[in-house]
């Protein structure tokens, strides 16, 4: 990389704010998918929105690339650097700006963690909804470019609907706000174009988010079942019902088993288990969950474990949520796929994973948000073995396969990124595809 760049970089961010070692920039060459891996050029680390400008400008004058980069949890490669750019780490920028109670609302920067969010404002009676798995250690600002979800995206929704407006930079350096304090802003919804866009329109520097008031009532029960479908069956019998639960989760054994022994939460032991949560008013609550319990026993469950206390709940979440980590425990490496299908659809979709995992030799977790479809297969495979992660690859591209064969999608919150660019083509024609590139242009 050109030295005279490198120096007019150094002058933006300062000699702290610039790493240029190829040892320390191994520590940005891959984010949550480690399968996809790329040295950057160089890395920043901005302190402010006038920083971030000033390194746009530059790569803007001499044209060259640039990605943004939060804590890099993403898991589709969306922030997997360019080896001949600049990589832009937001991590330094992590101020809770404006706390805004009456309003429902708070400002932060973008290298704010998702939980700190809720942390902030819960001894006054508010949360932020959004909470993905890796909400202890994700970003606002890696959140907002994949409109990320998490287990409550159900009843709540994801990212999109909870950001009021943002300051974002374009890729010239022009800083501009979107949106504003209220809940609805007229004009076009350019807050909606760029909530989701992966960092390709323009780089986040602050966030207005909606805060929720905490919900009076919250009833969690744990179901355990002796096959998959048969979950699926509950999953099905729950919403049919009329019943929009805060989150159902499923775990399969694979997972199950991953997530017994990395946090030991009691699990029982199953082919598959459900997590389902409601929340509201006191009457609703225990109205709908004396319901809930009855399809889940119609469906087959063998065993239903109602959380009693607080700390019975964060157990059953704990072992929701370090499911992808303790994967760890069972495979060297795993390959994480992400799509969506209808919830009719599943036993189907589950059953053709089976017969993949069969017909291929690699072992298939399978844990997801069961209320929405969204699918989150776990490809295990051993790097160390020739032709094994390769595999992995196509086997998980075959899972998103069978969710566009059901009617499904690509992605439900992880986000297309590096990973699954190449089957855009596969659920959008050329026209749908230029007109994105139109909105980018």
């Amino acid at each position: 990389m050109d030295s005279k760049f490198l120096a007019d970089l150094e002058q933006v961010v300062g000699a702290d704010g610039i790493v240029r070692n190829d040892a320390e920039l191994l520590t940005y060459e891959s984010d949550g998918l480690a399968k996809l891996r790329s040295k950057p050029g160089v890395a920043v680390l901005p302190r402010s929105v006038v920083e971030v400008q000033g390194v746009l400008r530059l790569c803007h004058a001499t044209g060259v690339p640039f990605v943004a980069r939060g804590q890099g949890t993403g898991l589709s490669g969306g922030a997997m650097p360019h080896p001949d750019g600049v990589l832009i780490v937001m991590t330094r920028m992590n101020r809770i700006l404006e706390i805004d109670i009456p309003n429902q609302r708070i400002t932060v920067e973008p290298g704010v963690m998702n939980l700190d969010v809720t942390n902030a404002v819960s001894s006054d009676g508010y949360y932020y909804a959004p909470d993905p798995s890796s909400q202890v250690i994700c970003s606002i600002g890696g959140n907002f470019a994949e409109n990320s979800g998490g287990a409550h995206c159900l009843k709540y929704g994801f990212t999109v609907h909870h950001v009021l407006g943002v300051e974002v930079v374009l890729a010239d350096g022009e800083l501009i706000h979107v949106g504003g304090p209220a809940l609805d802003t007229p004009g076009l919804d350019l807050l909606g174009v760029l909530v989701g866009s992966e960092g390709t329109l323009a780089v986040a520097t602050k966030v207005t988010l909606r805060l929720l008031r905490k919900p009076v009532a919250v009833k969690t029960l744990l179901a355990a079942f002796d096959s998959t479908e048969a979950a699926g069956e509950a999953v099905s019998g729950i919403i049919g019902a009329g019943i929009i639960p805060a989150a159902v989760e499923m775990m399969d054994r694979t997972i199950i088993k991953a997530a017994e022994a990395a946090v030991h939460p009691n699990f029982p032991d199953a082919e598959a288990i459900l997590i389902v949560e409601l929340d509201g008013a006191e009457a609703e609550v225990t109205s709908l969950f004396t319901l809930v319990e009855e399809v889940c026993r119609q469906a087959g469950a063998r065993e239903i474990q109602v959380a009693r206390t607080d700390e019975q709940r964060v157990r059953f979440w704990k072992g929701r949520k370090a499911a992808f980590a303790a994967m760890g425990r069972v495979s060297p490496s795993y390959y994480v796929q992400d799509g969506v299908i209808p919830r009719t659809k599943l036993p189907e979709v589950l059953a053709r994973i089976r017969a993949l995992e069969m017909e291929s030799g690699l072992k298939i977790g399978n844990v997801f948000h069961a209320g929405d479809g969204n699918l989150h297969p776990l490809v295990c495979y051993d790097d160390r073995i020739e032709g094994q992660a390769s595999l992995a690859q196509r086997v998980a591209s075959e899972i998103l396969t069978f969710c566009l064969d059901v009617g499904g999608s690509i992605t439900g919150e992880h986000g297309v990124g590096a990973d699954k660019a190449d089957q855009m083509p596969k659920m959008f024609t050329d026209v749908d595809l230029d007109t994105m590139q139109l909105v980018r242009c």
